[in-house]
């Protein structure tokens, strides 16, 4: 598999330090609110890279965090009138309410930076005793000039820093680069013994300490959103390396993001759209399919249009299956070989599809094509020909585990069970069909497709299914 890596700008090939086994960790969200389809990119971005190397019988570690302390939660807790750690219960509970129904897989571990503040602690130490820090009156700051590879994630230049910077520049700060470490206690906010008196971790420190705390001194993989490259991940390559003496992270890979208007989704701004309510109107399936089917260094505009056409592409992969199942239960023994033969050959065309888009790159858009070629073409060849069983059976399985591995199950129904009532009119339909009485088989065929229910006539047949209606 090859991956572009952000620290060099290109593909490479993957290649772990232990082999068959890869270490990720992914900035994970701070949890003050419900988050939105924004965040959620990453999410399942990430989630579909770890699926697709588990799928290629690798030993995946993965580690996802939850920054449960820092300004915002603070300020959230105080206006709700509840405190800090009782916020970040609620909201990891929701987070994981949301991340569940995407299908995202929980990671084999979920640090939080108020359970790693020994650790924290510890590197902040160690930097100190390298001649990293310095205090200032609100906290112990690093200082980015002593680090000489400052800047080679975002290539950026030492005196270009200001853009973007999460805290506000002080007039005693040696360096406009530098970012604080340790946080001195204010009134009313949570704080942590430390050497340096009581106070609070710094954003960028907490990925550094959990990495290390899970993963050890350097990483395959550090993944996130476009955004966090600078200066969060940078800064995280500063203190990590200065630390550890060692290189943090091998592979970096950032999602670009999800625009409103050409204008990035963010709660800051006020253009955002909370997953949860997304889910009320479209599904998490759909909201999932919408995500990938773009490529994930790609900005993915959001608008009704495509998510429409996702809810529609995606209702017509899980159709193809319940179309398959069909077709099964009524096969014949009496059924072209040829054509049959010819279907298997195509499953197995459609496998290696997937995996060369999925190598490249992670490319979903592409592995999607595959499956859709796939649906298409099962969809062609049974209109004119009887198949075997056991192409259909491959034919079906192909779809369903190719779609599971970009954590979407095919096999859920697209529509609920068609009611008995409808069924019974098929049955007089096909009845009256039998008699020649055509005007009454094209009045019930008309009154159920007024309800939204399509017949087909087919060679093993008809089959009804609800319309994929706008």
């Amino acid at each position: 598999m090859r991956i572009y890596n952000d620290l060099t700008r290109k593909k490479e090939k993957l290649v772990p330090q232990r082999e068959n086994h890869i270490t990720i960790y992914v900035c994970g969200p701070t949890v003050y609110d419900l988050f939105h389809l924004g965040n959620a990119r990453p999410f399942v971005i990430y989630d579909t890279l770890r699926r697709y190397l588990l799928y290629k019988n690798k030993e995946v570690t993965y580690v996802q965090n939850f920054t449960d302390i820092d300004d915002k939660m603070i300020n959230r807790a105080q206006a709700r009138n509840i405190t800090v750690k009782q916020l970040a219960e609620e909201m990891i509970e929701e987070y994981f309410y949301d991340a569940d129904n995407l299908n995202v897989m929980r990671a084999d571990h979920h640090p939080r930076a108020t359970e790693t503040i020994p650790e924290i602690i510890e590197m902040i130490s160690t930097l100190e005793e390298k001649g990293y820090t310095y205090v200032l009156n609100d906290g112990v700051y690093f200082d980015t000039s002593k680090f000489e590879d400052y800047g080679k994630l975002s290539k950026r230049d030492l005196d270009d820093q200001e853009a973007g910077a999460r805290v506000d520049l002080l007039d005693d700060k040696r360096n406009l680069s530098d970012f604080v470490l340790w946080k001195f206690k204010k009134e009313g906010e949570p704080a942590w013994e430390s050497p340096w008196g009581e106070g609070r971790p710094g954003w960028h420190i907490e990925c550094s300490a959990m990495s290390k705390k899970y993963l050890g001194d350097t990483i395959d993989i550090h993944a996130g959103g476009m955004d966090l490259m600078f200066p969060h991940h940078e800064n995280e390559i500063a203190q990590s390396e200065a630390a550890n003496g060692k290189p943090f992270v091998n592979y970096w890979m950032h999602n670009g993001f999800i625009n409103v208007d050409n204008v990035k989704m963010a709660k800051s701004g006020g253009n955002f759209f909370l997953v949860r309510e997304l889910a009320g109107e479209y599904g998490y399936d759909v909201l999932r399919f919408f995500i990938l089917q773009a490529h994930y260094r790609m900005p993915l505009n959001f608008e009704e249009e495509p998510l429409m056409a996702a809810t529609h592409g995606w209702q017509r992969i899980q159709r193809s299956v319940a179309n398959i199942d069909f077709l099964i239960t009524n096969a014949s023994p009496e059924y072209d070989q040829a054509q049959s033969a010819e279907l298997t050959d195509y499953v197995t065309a459609t496998v290696e599809e997937f995996e060369r888009a999925m190598d490249d790159d992670l490319n979903t858009p592409d592995a999607f094509a595959a499956i859709f070629n796939l649906v298409r073409h099962v969809n062609t060849i049974s209109a004119d020909y009887v198949l075997s069983a056991a192409s259909l059976q491959k034919a079906r399985n192909c779809i369903v585990e190719l779609c599971g591995i970009l954590g979407l199950d095919a096999e859920n129904k697209a529509e609920d069970e068609i009611p008995d009532d409808v069924l019974e009119q098929v049955k007089l339909r096909d009845l009256a069909k039998a008699e020649r009485d055509f005007v009454t088989a094209d009045r019930i065929r008309d009154e159920l497709n007024a309800l939204g229910y399509k017949i087909e006539d087919t060679p093993q047949g008809p089959k009804v299914s609800r319309e994929v209606r706008n």
